[in-house]
This record gives C-alpha cells, structure tokens and sequence, in this order.
C-alpha cells in the first residue's frame, strides 16, 4: 500500500506523457468515428459508387446491363432506395383498397398477383401490410436482373411464402407457368404492378399490350407508379383524366429527362401517355420528390391506377355528362356502349366534329358510338356520384374549398319542403350537410348537388365516401372533431375506391386539413378565417358554450362577448369586402344588398341578439357552437354526424347515397341539361343575392328553372335583404312567390342561423 509519505511530484507523469495519452486517445476516438461513419454511410457509398463512377462499358444487352449495374449494390438496394423511390407504399394501399371493392361481388374467383420489374421484392412484402399475400393464388415477380432476384428468393424463403414465385424473363415477353400446354392467358390475372419499372423497360408498348391482353376485364387492375415528365400545358385527355399537377417547368422538365437517361431510365412522355391511352385512368396522382434537398431537388413522380378499357363502364356512365355538352375526352374503349337515361335528363343534339360520333335512341336507352378513351370519371370502381366534367380556366380559380360547413338552417327547410321518396332536388352543394340532411328526412329519389368550385365538390364526394366505407368513430373523428391522425391511410385504404380521381388527387395534396390537431379541418378554407377570429376569445367562448341555460348564456354573451364584438374595429372589419369574401363568404353584390337596408352593426346586433335568448349552444345550435369552438359535439352537431343519421345513410349498401349527382358547372348550365318538368324541388340558398339588377343572367336563371320544375313544384331561396328586387323575376316567369319568413329587427330569429333577412319560397303556377 504506498504510504503518503511515499508519494511525490516526481511520480505524475510528465506533459509529454499525458500529451501522447491524450493523443492516443483521441486518435482511437476519431477512428473509431470515422468506422462508424463508414459503416453507416457503406449503403449510400456503395450506392454513390455504381451509380456515378461504376462504367457499364461491355455491356451488350439490357439484361448484361441491369447485372453489371446491381450485381455490387444489390445488398443494399432497399436501404438506399427508400427515399428516393416515393409513392410506393401509397400505390399498393390505394391498389389494396380497390382490388377488395372491385372483388367483393367475386371474391371466390381466382386471384393472380404479377409484379414486373419487382427487383428486390421489397413491394410484395410491403403488400403483406395492407392485403395479406395469403390472399393471392399466385404472386409472380418477373425481373430481368438476376442479383436483385437473389435478394428476392432470400427474402421470401425467411418468409415462408409458397406462393411466391420468381422468373427471370423480359418483361415484354414474359410468360407464366401455368400457361404451360397451350392455356389462352386472356384475362387470367387480377392484378399488375409496375414499380419504377415502366421507364426502364425498352419495349414498352409491347409490355403494355400483353398486360392489356391478360388482365382480366372486369375485375383487373393496374398499379404503377414511376418517375415523369411533362410539357407545361396540359392535353384535352389529361384534363379529362384528372391530371392536377402533372405540368413541369422546362428547367424539371429537361434536367431530370437527361440526368436519368444516364442510368438508361426513360423519362419521356411515351411511356406514361401509352400507358393512359391503353387502359382507363382510375387514379391519378401527380407529386414531387423533394430528395435529399427538399427546396432544391424536386422529381416529378406519380401514382397511377386503372383498368382494361373492356371493362363494362355503363353502370358508372351517366347520360347527362353526355347530354349537359360535357363532351371532352369522352370516348369509348370498343366503339360503343348503352347509357341508361335518367328521367330527368333530355338530350340536346350533339355538334358535328365532338367525339361523339353517332347517336340514337331506343326505348328508353342511348346508344352511343364514341372512340376511346373515356375520362377517369367512369372507371372508378365504386359510387360513381360525380359526373364528369374537365379541367376549365375557371375551376383554376378556386384553390380550394370557401365553405367547410353549410350556413343554412335544414330543419327549417324540411318543415316547408314537403319531402317524399319520389321528390327530386336541386341544391347548390356548398358543404353537403344540407343535401345529405335532405337524404335522411325524406330518401329522396334524386338530389342534384351543383356547385362551379370543384372543391365543394371534392368537399361532399369525400362525406359521401367516408360514409360509404368508415364507421361511425372514424367519420366522426374527420368531421365532428376534423381531425384523424390516420386520414393518409383511411384514405388510401378505404375511402380512395369510393372518390373520383379529381377528388381523391385534391385530398392527397391536402390531407394536413384532418391531419394537423393544432389546426383542425374547420380552420382551413376560407371560412376557416372567420373561425380562427372566434377563437382569441377562447376563455369567454368556452364558457358560452358550457352554458345549461338560457339565462346563464344571454349573461355570458351580454357581459362579455357581445361588447367586443360589436365594437367599432369589428364592425369596420366586417364592412370590408375583402374580409366579407374572404372569411365570411359575402360577395360584393350582396355586401351592397344588406347595407341599402341599414348599417353592419343593425345586421350583426338582428342576427346575434335573438339567438343567444332562443337557442342553446350546448345543445340546440350547431352552426354558432362549431364557429365559437372550431369543431361540432356529439350532443350538438347535423343530423349526419349523429349515429342515426348516419347509420341511416350508411343503411343497406349506402342505398340512399345513390341519389346523389354531383356537378361542376354553373346552375344555368345544368339546368339546361334537365328534362322540362323534371324537378320538384328546388334550393337556391342565397345564389341569386351575388348579381346586380341590371344582369340578365337572373332572368335566364329563373326561365330555366321554371322550365324544369314541375307544375306544384317549389323553389326556395335565402336573401340578405328583406325584400330582394329579384322576387319579381320568378312572378313574371310563372310562379308564385311568398315569404317564409321576414327578420323584422332583433326580436325573433327565423332559423338557428338567423344570418339572412329573409326566407322565401315560390310556387310553379
């Protein structure tokens, strides 16, 4: 044991010494971090290396090509592919869920799985997460490249999948083993995939006329997702097919067609516009990789979905978009096909040199002799509630949604609607609440949602399909509490089979509006704006909205929230037409309509004051609770969102949906459309509120409205003015025209909104 008296200043070691230790140390430290970073980056190195240092000289053939290039990186192929190889997952979700609808009226046929190009077979394990690979017959994987197929036959030998096989033949010529012995393969196979192999396959169109050949008509489907470029404008069948997005700028344009032919990976239009013409789009989506440097490298990619073109379009092909003059891209796969005539529908006579090309009738049946091919819209595989209509320098105005709730009071409405089942409607679609309140008082045997933003549309085709395919938590979850934190993958999933590609492209790119909690679907649009407003005030708000009584609630708004708004920056807030529009939804002409009866103040004071002594938000108002707290309760919010509304809708198949139609149009144009009398109903909220006096558009609006409604027929409408000037244009076209209901200061409010001066209905003479 050394003694202290032992110990001295000459035993610690010198600086030299505790410098080389030191030294030592950090030299071992930095080697075994530069190892560590080795180790990890070994992937990306080895990616780096064949990619862009690696020559493929000697290479005589596509198959001699693909081993030299994999045969060092095939190991890592997976890990260094993940993110650059996007949209992968998203297209075998979205091709799960549709293969389930497109099966569930054969599910015991035969289901045949081919996966070209499937390299790694990183897909076919990936599929296992969103449709059992226990539910194919057959899984093949045809790759040319052999150190890929290695990696393969690894993989699913950990996996014990026996019905897992692997060929490695030309894609363009592949043949499978149970076609041995002279067995036609026409139709034999359910379901193909093409993941980031279409650009790189050199005989391309033989590929896709033999995919064509064996995918089975009716119940096929297609899946493809892959690197792109495009010219910067759109063409008429890429506006028929829903083609958002799918524009790139000449810098995207030429850069990544050039940097990837390197790579002998094709990036030209042919591939993608061949694959659009052979069969029918029922998917489109159009994105950008943002790989590595999300603000610089940006590759067009795209997830697509289809089908044969045989397929048997007639059941999901309305007449009217046909009839309305909806004519672009509108073509058939085999030269003709029968549309059923809807009753209400007429058929005004088609232009020479539109690409319908005959046309008669018999009995009750069009047949049509068109060529192909025909827009997204009729082979989506499930509802086909929208009718098609394509892309319009209109549409492009309206960015998205304006309104994420309807602020028209339905209970009112049905009180004076008069509903039967044999009723048939026409609505403006707004946000669908009312239409489908509509639905579930009555089941009426038509409802005609019409709306020119195309959003509103993708707003109530979304419901519909939610209500179609989710329960009862789940919808509630989107828009009760407008928000999901697995909105991605229900919509990919499940509600994707029941939307139209427009539809579904819109909700892709905005999925955050259910996905963001801090901000829920009700804030954004732009009635979200009006909202956020409502929600400085939180404190006072959360406690007027707890209220159990009358009294309790008419003290909390009298004392606390009424003083602020009402006061003279809000009041002037509210007199600005930018903010009218823009959060409020109030367009000039009808701003300019309030104002010629009295002040901002007198018309927010008649609206507010009577609600709050009238009705209790807890329980009895919707509309003011959802802008107060930014979402709906189970014990105060529409009649959908309550379990049995919704269950009623949902009831038998989702029977009751079947009356919906949903257009992107003008009204006029639609109703030129209709068959004289064939209406019965009739709601025109506060449209006609939006033009002048001096405009003839009202007159013609209204004559067409009174061709198309029924003798006894009613139309209805809403107006910020008490008396609005265009009440006599319905008198001088045939009908009779009464008051519902006149605001007459802030005594009695006429509905749970209380926001419009009057109510009036009109009466087919």
């Amino acid at each position: 044991m050394l003694s202290f008296q032992s110990f001295s200043i000459s035993s610690l070691p010198s600086f030299s010494q505790v410098a080389t230790y030191r030294g030592a140390i950090v030299l071992v430290l930095a080697t075994c971090l530069v190892w560590l970073i080795i180790s990890r980056l070994t992937p990306q190195l080895t990616f780096f290396w064949y990619c862009f240092v690696s020559p493929l000289a000697g290479a005589k053939d596509q198959k001699a090509r693909l081993d030299k290039f994999y045969e060092g990186q095939a190991d890592v192929y997976d890990a260094t592919r993940k993110g650059l190889l996007r949209g992968r997952k998203t297209m075998l979700n979205l091709s799960a869920g549709h293969l389930r609808t497109l099966r569930a009226s054969n599910p015991d046929k035969r289901l045949v799985w081919i996966d070209i190009g499937g390299g790694t077979g990183h897909n076919i394990e990936a599929m296992d997460k969103f449709l059992s690979i226990s539910s194919f017959d057959a899984v093949y994987l045809i790759d040319l490249c052999e150190p890929l197929l290695q990696v393969a036959r690894k993989r699913f030998a950990q996996k014990g999948w026996t019905n897992v096989h692997i060929l490695c033949q030309d894609a363009s010529n592949f043949v499978l083993p149970e076609w041995q012995d002279g067995v036609d393969p026409k139709g034999s196979v359910g379901f193909v995939t093409l993941s980031y192999s279409l650009s790189m396959i050199p005989n391309f169109y033989t590929l896709l006329d033999r995919l064509d050949y064996v995918l089975s008509p009716q119940d096929g489907l297609l899946g493809v997702v892959d690197f792109y470029t495009a010219g910067k404008n759109s063409s008429l069948h890429e506006k028929a097919i829903g083609g958002d997005r799918k524009e790139c700028g000449w810098l995207s344009r030429y850069f990544w067609l050039i940097w990837f032919d390197f790579d002998n990976v094709h990036l030209s239009p042919a591939r993608r516009d061949y694959l659009e013409y052979k069969f029918g789009t029922v998917k489109s989506y159009n994105g950008r990789n943002r790989f590595v440097l999300p603000f610089i490298v940006r590759i067009p990619y795209y997830i697509w979905l289809g089908r044969p073109r045989t397929a048997d379009v007639s059941k999901t092909c309305h007449a009217f978009e046909i009839e309305g003059g909806n004519t672009v891209g509108n073509c058939s796969p085999n030269g003709s096909f029968k549309v059923v005539r809807d009753a209400e529908l007429s058929m005004p006579p088609l232009e020479l040199g539109s690409p319908v090309i005959d046309q008669r009738e018999e009995k009750q049946d069009v047949v049509i002799n068109i060529t192909p091919p025909l827009s997204s819209f009729h082979y989506q595989v499930n509802k086909p509630w929208r009718l098609p209509y394509y892309q319009h320098p209109v549409h492009k105005e309206f960015r998205t949604f304006i309104y994420s709730f309807t602020w028209e009071d339905p209970y009112v409405d049905v009180m004076h609607l008069e509903l039967t089942k044999d009723d048939s409607m026409f609505v403006i679609t707004s946000a669908g609440d009312n239409a489908l309140h509509y639905a579930i008082a009555a089941r009426p045997r038509r409802i005609h949602c019409v709306d020119m933003n195309p959003c509103q549309g993708h707003l109530l085709e979304l419901k519909l399909a939610a209500i179609q395919s989710l329960d009862y938590a789940d919808f509630f979850a989107l828009f009760g509490n407008g928000y999901h934190v697995d909105f991605r993958f229900l919509l990919d999933s499940k509600i994707a089979p029941n939307l139209s590609s427009s539809a579904y492209q819109f909700w892709r790119i905005n999925s955050e509006a259910f996905t963001t909690p801090s901000k829920p679907f009700y804030l954004h649009g732009y009635s979200g704006w009006a909202l956020r407003l409502a929600r400085v005030l939180r404190k006072d708000v959360e406690r007027l909205c707890e209220c159990e009584t009358l009294d309790e609630q008419v003290q909390i708004w009298q004392q606390k929230l009424r003083p602020l708004l009402l006061n003279p920056i809000i009041v002037a807030l509210m007199r600005n037409p930018v903010f009218c529009w823009n959060a409020l939804g109030v367009p000039m002409n009808q701003r300019r309509m309030l104002l010629n009866e009295g002040s901002v103040y007198e018309y927010v004071r008649d609206t507010l004051d009577p609600l709050l002594s009238t009705y209790l938000l807890k329980t009895d108002n919707y509309f003011y609770l959802l802008c107060l707290l930014g979402h709906y309760t189970h014990a105060s919010c529409p009649a959908y969102l309550t379990r049995p509304g919704f269950e009623a809708l949902k009831a038998n198949k989702g029977k009751t949906l079947d009356a919906f139609r949903l257009h992107t149009d003008s009204i006029y144009n639609v109703l030129c459309g209709l068959n004289s009398s064939s209406l019965t109903r009739s709601l025109i909220m506060d449209h006609l509120d939006w033009f002048t006096p001096a405009s003839k558009d009202v007159d013609d609006e209204v004559a067409q409205l009174a061709r198309v409604t029924s003798p006894g027929g009613f139309v209805f409408w809403r107006s910020a003015a008490r008396y609005p000037w265009y009440n006599k244009v319905f008198e001088r076209s045939g009908f009779r025209v009464e008051p519902v209901g006149v605001r007459k200061g802030s005594e009695i409010a006429l509905d749970k909104v209380n926001m419009y001066a009057s109510f009036w209905k009109a009466t087919r003479v």
